[in-house]
């Protein structure tokens, strides 16, 4: 017999399946590789069969969840079937608790959770996504960008005072070390037995670390303060490192907390030893601009 709790449980459960049922069709039939589509379909039908086994259970139909369905097939779009697919997997977790229970009365259960580790494990494996496999040479100027970048401009930020200057030469610097670390990846891939492809590779190590650039420098063209200038490029670093961080460890099925704090450790670490850097040569020359 069905007590309220567990109806409820059901219920939830049901709409959760029937939502990712609409979710993984509805990209199934926008994408355009054959191979990936069918990976989604194959989802899709396993989602609506454990649909059917929970309304089997609780008697009543019930609807997808439009807010979620919109959510998740815009952010699979717009970041990447493995990031958006993901994310919604991970959001299963809470429902894993909830199987346990419901299966020792429910056998039948049993087969969704085992369905549900496949398509974490082994279904979402296969969709290979450009974007992916070009991570090593984003992270390469994301963090290049961040590591150099913060500390130089920490550094011209107590020997020089002046917000616009600092921002100049933090564009110049980093614009000169876009294109020499562009050019690095570019020979380091074409020396090396690789799926990527130079070029690429060179392209998005040069935007990540250009538009990395952008944003750290930006506040000190906004702002007259430069200690406030400073600390709003320090909140944009640890921002960047943040998203990306997560948006790697979702999409690549990695630990996110060691990762975040790795990268931003070492940005803040070198970034405090130049502006004490800067704060003594300042010192010494007697330089005062």
């Amino acid at each position: 017999m069905l007590t309220p709790d567990i109806k409820k449980n059901i219920l939830a459960a049901q709409k959760n399946e029937i939502t990712e049922y609409h979710v993984y069709k509805e990209l199934a039939g926008t994408v355009k590789i054959k191979e990936q589509a069918d990976v989604l379909r194959k989802i899709s039908e396993e989602e609506l069969e454990h649909y059917g086994i929970f309304k089997s259970i609780s008697g009543e139909e019930t609807l997808p969840d439009k807010f979620k369905l919109f959510i998740y097939v815009f952010i699979s779009k717009v970041f990447g079937l493995n990031f958006g697919l993901r994310l919604m997997e991970n959001g299963e977790d809470m429902a894993q608790n909830v199987y346990a229970k419901l299966k020792e009365t429910y056998p039948e259960i049993e087969k969704i959770e085992e369905d549900e580790k496949k398509h974490e494990y082994a279904l979402l494996n296969m969709i290979d996504e450009e974007r992916l496999k070009y991570a090593s040479s984003i992270v390469l100027g994301l963090n290049d960008a961040l590591v150099e970048l913060t500390a130089a401009i920490a550094g011209f930020t107590f020997a020089i005072q002046n917000t616009e200057l600092i921002g100049v030469l933090g564009l110049i610097t980093g614009i000169a070390a876009a294109m020499s670390m562009a050019a690095s990846e570019y020979l380091a891939v074409k020396h090396e037995k690789t799926a990527k492809e130079p070029f690429k590779a060179t392209f998005y190590t040069g935007f990540s670390y250009i538009t990395v650039v952008i944003f750290l420098v930006l506040p000190y063209f906004l702002f007259k303060n430069v200690f406030l200038s400073l600390s709003m490029m320090i909140a944009t670093a640890l921002l960047i490192i943040f998203i990306f961080t997560f948006y790697i460890s979702v999409a690549k099925n990695l630990n996110f907390k060691p990762r975040f704090l790795e990268m931003a450790g070492l940005s803040l670490s070198i970034a405090t030893i130049t502006f004490f850097i800067g704060m003594g040569i300042r010192n010494i020359f007697g330089i005062d601009i």
